[in-house]
């Protein structure tokens, strides 16, 4: 009886750090998504909610650690729990960066509101924000289903979000050749997108842990990688 007491307690810690794990998982897609929103029709009060609510996903992916921890040194988790709870720390370290990359974009907008407009760009920037959040959806998704299926889908997708910033990368480039005056607002969008671009890596990053997860095996083959450009850049800190 207190076998059985000891594994429903050690189950109740794990749902509830899965929870958490959803809970942030929303509020970043929401970044995502009000990120980009701020940035394509220049809304500084939405730029600063962004920037404001970065606090929350910090401190949930500070709770997130400490209970993983009391949980691995209370419960002692075996086999595939402990590769769960592992996964988890992994998934919130994930979901940290990419809200930090969010609020990065909303850090932007107040300079770009005081630029010139550059041809094309938003409309794109608005795409891979939309499909990145998308992406992450699915991965949560596939975390809570343990469908290691759609994790896969999610790890595929990758390449379109590499694709567009690509384009996006010679756009700019173009525009900054044809008229200097583009070249503050051209280096700026072009963080954004590579900000973009790193959140899709990060949200494929946690696919691949979600088929760790279901499967007990990372993804065997190397993920195809898209971006081919040779200009670099820096990825910017919180």
């Amino acid at each position: 009886m207190n076998e059985q007491h000891i594994v429903s307690a050690y189950d109740r810690d794990l749902e509830a750090i899965q929870a958490m794990i959803i809970k942030m998982g929303g509020l970043v897609e929401a970044a995502i998504l009000d990120g980009t929103k701020s940035l394509v029709s220049r809304d500084l009060e939405l730029a600063e909610k962004v920037r404001a609510g970065d606090k929350v996903i910090d401190d949930l992916e500070e709770k997130i650690n400490e209970e993983a921890a009391r949980t691995i040194a209370l419960r002692a988790p075996m086999s595939k729990d402990l590769r769960i709870i592992l996964s988890v720390l992994k998934l919130a370290g994930s979901l940290e960066r990419v809200g930090d990359y969010a609020k990065n974009i909303a850090k932007r907008t107040s300079v770009l509101a005081e630029l010139r407009p550059i041809t094309g760009s938003d409309a794109t920037l608005k795409r891979m924000g939309r499909d990145v959040q998308a992406m992450l959806k699915d991965t949560l998704d596939a975390f809570v289903a343990r469908d290691a299926e759609l994790a896969e889908d999610v790890i595929n997708r990758d390449q379109d979000i590499d694709q567009m910033y690509n384009a996006l990368f010679r756009e700019f480039l173009t525009h900054m050749m044809e008229d200097p005056r583009n070249i503050t607002a051209c280096m700026h969008l072009h963080f954004i997108a590579k900000n973009i671009e790193r959140m899709g890596d990060l949200v494929t990053n946690m696919a691949e842990q979600v088929v760790y997860v279901a499967t007990g095996s990372m993804p065997e083959e190397n993920r195809p990688k898209g971006d081919k450009t040779s200009y670099v850049t820096h990825d910017e800190g919180a």
